[in-house]
């Protein structure tokens, strides 16, 4: 299963490939419409030079009762940890994300269309966008696992035919993220580099790779670079926070030492003229509800 255009972004590959500077627009809007929005000028460069935003306190706490709320249920419902896209930890009983939560949850649902984030997002992606994917990522308390560094796009592109850079991630934080409880950590800068990762991608590579990643890492001396040239940011702050960060900026998180739990909500904003093809590793595609196949309507603001 191949794709009619070019692969401009080759990973997955048997032999090591340098990492090149990429060849897309970090923000997609003219001059008019770069400053027709919510985000200051100011902003739309910091977003453009780092790769993400940071808003402490975006939503407040009183907004975001319901939502904790409804996530305390979740990790309780124990036929929801059956579901496909419950990933559980490896081992345990504990939650380690549940993909999907806007088709889940109305309420998650409502919130993706929250017109004070559908409007940053077109600022910068522009016009017409849908939810490609969403999850929420639980780390409990002693027990809750890490997330290696990766580049989202480069799986996203690979395993789910993602043909261009023109998408991004709104990760609300539901519980208060902070130094020792495994906060989300960025490379600013990063973006701006696609590294292509070596080792071909195995048939159903979601199966494991969501609890433990092992294909789709990036090398050691590509991150040094690029953590040298940008340093590392572990945005923090209570629940309600907002980061939002580049589909292609190079991401992880610690394992949560703490004795306070991490729970994070994901929202994937992919633009409707970047719409998936066949996956570029020559994979079959991954379920759909790790990458939205079936309905590319532009979202529509609710109130």
């Amino acid at each position: 299963m191949k794709n009619d255009v070019q692969d401009l972004f080759p990973t997955r590959l048997e032999r090591k490939l340098g990492m090149f500077e990429r060849i897309d627009p970090v923000v997609f809007t003219d001059e008019a419409e770069r400053s027709d929005g919510p985000l200051s000028e100011a902003q739309v460069r910091e977003y453009e030079e780092k790769g993400f935003l940071s808003f402490e306190g975006f939503f407040d706490r009183e907004e975001m009762e319901a939502f904790i709320q409804e996530l305390r249920e979740y990790e309780q419902d124990e036929d929801l940890k059956l579901s496909e896209g419950t990933i559980l930890e490896q081992g345990r009983e504990e939650i380690r994300s549940i993909f999907g939560i806007h088709e889940i949850s109305e309420r998650f649902s409502r919130l993706t269309r929250d017109p004070r984030l559908l409007a940053m997002v077109e600022q910068l992606l522009g016009k017409g966008v849908y939810i490609h994917q969403s999850r929420i990522n639980y780390k409990p308390g002693f027990k809750g696992k890490g997330f290696d560094w990766h580049s989202d796009f480069e799986t996203w592109h690979s395993e789910d035919g993602m043909p261009r850079m023109r998408s991004l991630s709104c990760s609300i934080i539901l519980t208060d993220n902070g130094e020792f409880n495994g906060p989300l950590m960025l490379i600013p800068g990063s973006h701006r580099y696609f590294v292509p990762c070596v080792g071909r991608t195995p048939t159903d590579n979601y199966k494991e790779s969501l609890k433990s990643q092992d294909v789709g890492v990036p090398d050691n001396a590509s991150l040094r670079e690029l953590m040298l040239k940008g340093d590392i940011e572990a945005p923090k702050g209570p629940a309600g926070t907002l980061v939002m960060f580049e589909c292609n900026t190079m991401h992880g998180s610690n394992i949560n030492m703490s004795c306070w739990p991490r729970s994070n909500l994901f929202f994937v904003y992919n633009s409707v003229e970047n719409g998936l093809m066949n996956p570029f590793c020559g994979n079959r595609p991954r379920p759909e509800f790790l990458a939205n196949r079936t309905d590319w309507n532009p979202l529509e603001p609710v109130g």
